[in-house]
């Protein structure tokens, strides 16, 4: 699919993973900046949408899932993982509830696939699974004002529904009134940012993105979703058994890192590269953008035993590391060994 919004004045296709939609509009330093000071949309119609309903929808969810959705109240946004039986990741999840559907947006290419998976786990269940990425897209709010901006933009959004976080606010608009929508929010006060602008503020904020940042043999601890994507106390589901071994035990194979690269470089480096200390590979880089204020940035998993404070080269980048994941995250069970006496 390409984007009706390529046609906005200054748009520049994005490329890869994100081919369809816009990498930015002419001026990707202040789209940043408008989304970090001000109010920005960002053209995520690429993404796959899948809508479930049914009154048995929440706790079947909670059922498949690595999050508590039971209860879990219209309009406020969470991640959710479906996990294979060995912790490892299938589908990220990012929804949300209207009170009558749950709403999901997943990865470019993934919707399909995320639909059919969750079809072939309906039971007798009182749940239906509609893949709605020919229906529906998804507009992405960030910036302090973004509130403002959607408010402002009036009728043409009545009846969307929307994704509320902390970081951002998605709108799951109808594909006839995307262009009608992007243009009432710019009329509002919202800038229009690319991608690259979208990248760099998720880099910054320690998100990772799944199928980029993550492998197949990626577990939840690794990358900083428990918490955010994982809750550690509701019932059972495919992959807990690893979840909770690590959260009692610690010590999960690697751990997630953000790499300040060498602003010389006049390239990112190539997503999957390897991340390298003293010319051997301890680790890959996942995600990389370039920051309205904090220079070329990156996501990378290091190897657990990967020292904190080390200097390290990436892609042939000098890169140096900020911790995101502490190498011993987990580690919570209060384990007493005492001896018998002789």
């Amino acid at each position: 699919m390409t984007s009706p919004l390529l046609s906005t004045p200054g748009a520049v296709t994005a490329e890869h993973t994100d081919s369809g939609v816009a990498a930015h509009y002419g001026d990707p330093a202040h789209e940043g900046r408008a989304a970090e000071r001000a109010a920005a949309w960002v053209d995520r119609s690429n993404r796959g949408v899948v809508r479930v309903s049914g009154p048995d929808r929440l706790g079947w969810l909670n059922d498949l899932t690595s999050q508590l959705t039971t209860g879990l109240a219209p309009g406020v946004g969470t991640e959710a993982l479906v996990l294979d039986t060995r912790g490892h990741l299938r589908h990220h999840l990012s929804l949300v509830d209207d009170g009558e559907s749950t709403w999901i947006h997943t990865e470019p290419g993934r919707g399909a696939d995320l639909a059919a998976f969750l079809d072939s786990m309906r039971f007798m269940l009182r749940v239906e699974v509609t893949d709605l990425g020919d229906d529906f897209a998804v507009l992405t709010l960030l910036g302090p004002k973004r509130a403002e901006a959607v408010d402002g933009a009036g009728d043409v959004l009545e009846g969307v529904v929307a994704r509320l976080t902390m970081d951002e606010t998605d709108l799951f608009v109808p594909a006839e009134r995307l262009s009608a929508a992007a243009e009432a929010l710019t009329a509002a006060g919202a800038r229009p940012a690319g991608m690259w602008a979208y990248e760099a503020d998720r880099i910054a904020h320690h998100r990772v993105r799944a199928g980029v940042d993550t492998d197949e043999r990626t577990i939840p601890h690794e990358v900083d979703w428990v918490g955010r994507a994982v809750h550690l106390e509701k019932g059972c589901y495919p992959g807990q058994e690893t979840v909770a071994r690590v959260h009692n035990l610690g010590r999960p194979p690697r751990r997630l890192v953000m790499l300040h690269l060498d602003g010389t470089a006049e390239r990112l480096p190539e997503v999957g590269a390897a991340i390298e200390l003293d010319g051997r590979k301890v680790g890959r880089v996942g995600s990389s953008a370039r920051h309205h204020e904090l220079g070329p940035i990156a996501l990378g998993v290091l190897k657990r035993a990967a020292p904190t404070d080390a200097d390290l080269e990436v892609d042939g980048i000098a890169a140096g590391q900020e911790v995101v994941v502490d190498p011993d995250t987990g580690a919570n069970a209060q384990i007493d060994l005492r001896r018998r006496p002789r």
